[in-house]
């Protein structure tokens, strides 16, 4: 693919900051500028403006002016905006309208070409407010007649995960574990497989049209994520699998608790849907990808730190993403 500009919705975040590094590596396009979007102060991106070809465009996404003056001279565009926690209008305004906008402006910029990131179990009848928005956000963006590809990841691991780094930072701090909907499965997923699956199906042409889910090569339950983050970080403590009742009852008032949301009831709705692989749609093997295995990479990482040290140290992720 020659050179071109593009645009990075989200890059700021866990995904966004391998996404950028791909890019900025990949062969053959890498003399082509690419601007990530961000409202968060210049300074708070820095370490993507230290990745040569990068510009920083300080804008709202969400405003139609800044979203078209964003798109300037673009040629394709990457949308990684997303949000786990929240009511039913902020999922809307940013897992359903951004991605209309998005739609709408691209339109009114020429632009055609786009890469969504969505979610795996994104339906209309899904079981949790996030998942029945981000399936909205995949249906705008195929209205409105883009060469359009979706990736659909599972939950993501990597050294800044908000996932593993939670169980194994809470595990650090209590005696046992209560956790809600145990049993609920998962197929996770390495965020550099993911980033490089983005950047693959924007170099490939044949991808226009699909939808790609985005898994590890193993599903597992909640409680044996939580028992391993726990084991490779070396502060295993018991898991108590909650009643759902008392599972939804202590997402409540996790809801409630000042700072950063762990876990929400929506949360608890959304492990209703698997998430994993529906068998039906093609995968990382379709992008020439082999899945790497979660036991390969998650203890290199969560064995770093402990105790209020991890606290800390997950809470200034948290901050960042």
């Amino acid at each position: 693919m020659p050179a071109f500009e593009l645009l990075v919705l989200g890059a700021t975040g866990f995904v966004g900051q391998s996404v950028c590094e791909k890019l900025v590596e990949r062969s053959g396009a890498a003399s082509g500028r690419i601007r990530v979007a961000t409202r968060i102060r210049p300074q708070r991106a820095r370490h993507l403006q230290l990745l040569p070809t990068v510009e920083v465009a300080v804008g709202d996404v969400h405003d139609e002016a800044s979203l078209d003056w964003m798109l300037r001279d673009t040629h394709a565009v990457i949308n990684l905006v997303a949000i786990l926690h929240g009511s039913q209008a902020e999922f809307d305004r940013v897992h359903a309208r951004l991605p209309q906008r998005l739609g709408e402006a691209c339109r009114r910029a020429g632009v055609r070409r786009v890469v969504h990131v969505s979610a795996i179990g994104a339906a209309s009848d899904a079981s949790s407010k996030y998942l029945r928005s981000k399936a909205r956000g995949e249906a705008a963006l195929r209205a409105a007649g883009l060469d359009l590809t979706i990736v659909r990841p599972s939950v993501i691991f990597g050294e800044r995960d908000r996932f593993l780094n939670m169980f194994a930072t809470l595990q650090s701090l209590l005696p046992a574990m209560p956790l809600a909907s145990a049993s609920a499965r998962f197929q996770p997923v390495w965020v550099e497989d993911v980033a490089a699956a983005i950047v693959r199906c924007l170099d490939e042409p044949t991808t226009i049209g699909e939808t790609i889910e985005c898994v590890g090569p193993r599903v597992y339950t909640l409680r044996e994520l939580v028992e391993a983050a726990g084991r490779w970080s070396g502060a295993p403590r018991p898991v108590i699998a909650l009643p759902s009742v008392l599972g939804r009852l202590q997402a409540a008032m996790l809801e409630l608790m000042p700072g950063r949301t762990l876990m929400s009831r929506d949360n608890v709705d959304s492990m209703k849907t698997p998430n994993v692989a529906s068998g039906k749609l093609p995968g990382l093997e379709r992008l020439g990808i082999e899945p790497t295995p979660l036991e390969s990479i998650a203890p290199r990482y969560l064995g770093h730190v402990s105790g209020e040290a991890r606290l800390e140290a997950w809470r200034a992720r948290a901050r960042r993403g």
